[in-house]
């Protein structure tokens, strides 16, 4: 009852950049109280709509900025529902059970990775002026010294934050916190991407019972182009640094 109550009268954020303010100023907090400077942490953003909200954390942190571009695998017959994702070099994160409920093939699966690798390495071609190397979207160097946040717009099933995550782990970065950072997201996805990060900041974390999707949250949620996504790499200079 309370939850259906709640649901029809649920705190929508404005616009994506409204809710990246509220995200940064947690987000300071949590800096604070770990001692953690400006300069020691990036701020990485998922494309598209991630990488709005992470120009916006970024620049309310003074903090270095970058993309990293893992892609959903959608289910078969509903391409909103992510059964996993995955990264340009094939690293990979699979949801097994869902994957289990809705009996989807290795073959569908297969086929799918290759589809989205394809697209990762179109978006990086594109967003990174041409450039061949992977690993040089990220202009800062990740070691131990560094925290990394990475932020999105929203996490309906979490899958390419999971799959980000554990690139940035595999790539053998070693930084010093993973900290996963989005507006909103459901309470169960929460729960996962706390055993992938060190902490996990959100505004908004409703029950599964009430979350229908993440423009639900939001007032004003249009698509981003690429061509929004090259503007921002332009307006903080993140071409000429590499």
């Amino acid at each position: 009852m309370f939850e259906s109550i709640l649901s029809k009268f649920q705190l929508r954020f404005k616009n994506r950049e409204w809710a990246a303010n509220l995200l940064a100023e947690s987000l300071k907090d949590v800096l604070k109280k770990e001692g953690i400077a400006s300069k020691e942490v990036i701020v990485l953003g998922i494309p598209r709509g991630g990488v709005v909200t992470a120009d916006v954390i970024a620049k309310k942190l003074k903090t270095s900025f970058d993309i990293l571009i893992p892609r959903k695998l959608g289910a078969p017959h509903n391409q909103e529902l992510g059964i996993g994702a995955v990264m340009e070099d094939g690293t990979s994160y699979l949801n097994e059970n869902v994957i289990t409920t809705l009996k989807i093939s290795q073959e569908y699966i297969t086929q799918v990775k290759s589809k989205q690798i394809n697209e990762a390495k179109r978006r990086r071609l594109l967003y990174n002026l041409g450039k061949s190397d992977e690993t040089s979207l990220i202009s800062s160097t990740i070691d131990n010294t560094k925290t990394v946040i990475l932020a999105d717009d929203g996490a309906a099933t979490g899958v390419t934050l999971i799959a980000a995550t554990r690139w940035i782990k595999n790539k053998s970065y070693s930084p010093r916190r993973i900290i996963i950072a989005t507006p909103i997201a459901p309470k169960d996805i929460v729960s996962s991407l706390r055993k992938e990060s060190h902490h996990v900041v959100v505004i908004l974390s409703p029950s599964n019972s009430i979350f229908r999707s993440v423009g639900q949250y939001y007032q004003e949620f249009d698509p981003v182009s690429d061509e929004e996504v090259i503007q921002i790499m332009k307006s903080r200079n993140i071409y000429e640094t590499k």
